[in-house]
């Protein structure tokens, strides 16, 4: 199987590598124009429209720095501050939030696990945590084109929900901020953080903020301001999937953070919440399914929440893995088909479509997370990958490696005798306190569950496999599965796929791109460069389009990427056309790119979705 998974790939590099240099004698006469213009790019140490500019940065200090307001940050927040406030102790923590508001830019499913909450807060419900919907009923099914296949759950299973809740995430998170800042956490919404800073010996000094008030084309506005700098003993960080200061951590060669664990597999999940006929609304119902409309080589499904909140609520939506072959396969698209399936058709009919929104999720296992912890700071949360796939669910996990993060970063700060080789605080126990801890039990448990999906018996494998050493062994088999690379890798060119015909949307249960871009109230600056920065301006037309057709135009849930006709090109010459504005902050296209051109970095903070409690 390995000399066949190996010929098929050297095939496709060959196919890949010919194509690619007919394309370019095809457009060698012609320039693409140019599309990226961020500094991250385009240094502005050589541009004579910034020669005098005051760049200076004004910087301030904290005992900790976290970045990013989700649930593990919040968590990590408030477990320092609780701790600080039980012992006695003066410590300042500043967390930082790309996002205008707390919850603002968070959207899950969600099927909550409460556990990691109880811990944090005994006493949450009268804390009044908005935590409404007890699972009452629990569904799993696999689906054909035209039929519904039950599959009993049964206590054990992964898809066991007894004991959760269906929530809407983003208003949990809400929460979890006004619980951090009436423990006087310094929460500052609206801050992109940008840079990591660096001591001289290496370790991690904190964070710096973007830079604001530049023009598209790179040049200064006249209310330009430098980012400010923010120092601290340890800096954590905690950005969601595929963060943008992670990667960077991960490119240094001083902590080799990546070294010892396979890349991290992903998932680009979907959602829509509907207000739908009260005849048809079962609070506290949660229903599972995997199948069609994708084959049984895609790993995927739906999720579809029946919420308890005083109006009929649901919440659905689909997610396909990432590391799909077929360049034509539409993620957005198989969501709004799977909607016409004859067993959830009738929830939709007769409602309304009110929110929409996507991300990007880890759905790798636990040899897929990297090195936690580092001279200076450390990775908690979904940045690293805590989600545990067969669950469906990170949200418990990501808040416990924040509580146990919190724990171990109060320890050391407040241990007099604690001596550290450098001047970044080095806290290992972390990662330590962490593997001994029922999260990595429980990933332990499920390690090789998503691997299991991906043979060529596809999900008919994955869930006899599921059944036999998860369900009945707990995931003691001896025996680690391997990846077989990152996600990008498996896309194949073009010219070996078939292209897939989609139905049109019947603006009832099925919509198109644009107008469901709308419902996330998605803004940004529109005169600012690109976030979507391009390493070469070239290769999307030369590589991507010439290659794969263009894969971005469809694996993006935000019609951010579009090849449009080149103006005063030969005919049927294309460019590429970047909609900056559009963009959800998925990370998508910087994970499935095939050819790794795209790297997502942070707009001006306070851009992006306006989710309301997705």
């Amino acid at each position: 199987m390995k000399v066949m998974h190996a010929y098929r790939c050297a095939k496709s590099w060959l196919v890949c590598q010919r194509i690619a240099q007919q394309s370019v004698y095809k457009y060698s006469s012609s320039t693409q124009p140019k599309i990226t213009t961020h500094y991250s790019v385009i240094p502005r140490e050589n541009d004579d429209r910034w020669k005098d500019v005051e760049m200076e940065r004004f910087s301030d200090e904290a005992d900790v720095i976290v970045v990013g307001g989700g649930p593990a940050g919040l968590s990590c927040a408030i477990k320092l501050k609780q701790l600080a406030k039980e012992k006695g102790k003066d410590i300042r923590v500043c967390l930082f939030e790309k996002a205008q508001e707390i919850g603002m830019h968070t959207l899950s499913g969600a099927c909550l696990e409460p556990r990691a909450l109880k811990e944090l807060f005994p006493d949450w419900k009268e804390r009044g945590a908005p935590l409404h919907t007890p699972v009452k009923h629990d569904r799993f099914a696999i689906l054909t084109k035209n039929w519904r296949i039950p599959i009993p759950i049964l206590k054990g299973f992964p898809m066991h929900n007894d004991g959760n809740y269906v929530v809407r995430l983003g208003n949990v998170v809400k929460w979890l901020g006004e619980q951090a800042e009436e423990l006087e956490v310094e929460i500052y919404p609206g801050f992109a953080c940008t840079e990591v800073l660096y001591h001289e010996d290496g370790s991690v000094k904190g964070i710096a903020t973007n830079d604001v008030g530049i023009h598209k084309d790179g040049s200064p506005k006249d209310n330009f301001e430098r980012g400010m700098e923010f120092h601290a003993k340890v800096t954590i960080f905690s950005e969601g999937c595929h963060g943008a200061l992670a990667k960077q951590l991960y490119l240094n060669q001083d902590f080799n953070l990546r070294e010892n664990c396979d890349p991290q597999a992903y998932g680009i999940g979907i959602k829509e919440v509907w207000s739908v006929d009260k005849s048809k609304w079962k609070p506290g119902t949660v229903d599972h399914t995997i199948g069609w409309p994708l084959d049984r080589n895609t790993y995927g499904g739906s999720f579809l929440y029946h919420l308890d909140e005083g109006e009929p609520l649901v919440a659905v939506g689909f997610v396909t893995a990432l590391d799909y072959s077929n360049p034509y396969l539409n993620p957005f698209r198989e969501f709004q088909r799977f909607k016409h399936h004859p067993s959830v058709r009738g929830v939709f009919e007769g409602g309304t479509r009110i929110a929409y929104g996507a991300r990007a999720l880890n759905e790798g296992g636990l040899q897929n997370i990297p090195k936690l912890a580092f001279p200076g700071g450390c990775l908690i949360g979904c940045s690293p990958g805590f989600m545990n796939g067969p669950k469906i669910k990170g949200t418990h996990t990501a808040m416990k490696s924040g509580i146990v993060a919190g724990e171990a970063v109060f320890n050391a700060l407040t241990d007099e005798e604690r001596t550290n080789e450098t001047q970044g605080l080095y806290v290992p126990e972390y990662e330590e306190n962490l593997k001994q801890s029922w999260l990595w039990k429980e990933l332990k448990s499920v390690r090789n569950v998503r691997l299991s999906f991906a043979t060529f018996l596809g999900w008919y494998g994955g869930l006899v496999y599921t059944g036999l050493f998860y369900v009945l062994g707990r995931g003691k088999e001896p025996w680690t599965f391997k990846s077989k690379g990152p996600d990008y890798k498996h896309l194949s060119p073009a010219s070996e796929c078939r292209q897939i015909e989609y139905p049109k949307p019947d603006n009832k249960i099925s919509f198109d791109l644009l107008s469901s871009i709308a419902l996330s109230g998605t803004n940004h600056e529109h005169d600012q460069p690109a976030h979507l920065t391009l390493q070469n301006d070239d290769i999307p037309v030369m590589r991507n389009l010439a290659v794969f057709d263009g894969p971005e135009q469809r694996f993006c849930p935000a019609g951010v990427y579009e090849y449009v006709p080149l103006e005063g090109g030969q005919d049927g010459e294309m460019r590429l056309q970047i909609n900056a504005q559009n963009c959800v902050h998925c990370k998508t296209c910087d994970i499935k790119d095939p050819s790794q051109n795209i790297n997502w970095v942070c707009p001006e903070g306070g851009g992006g979705p306006a989710y309301n409690g997705m």
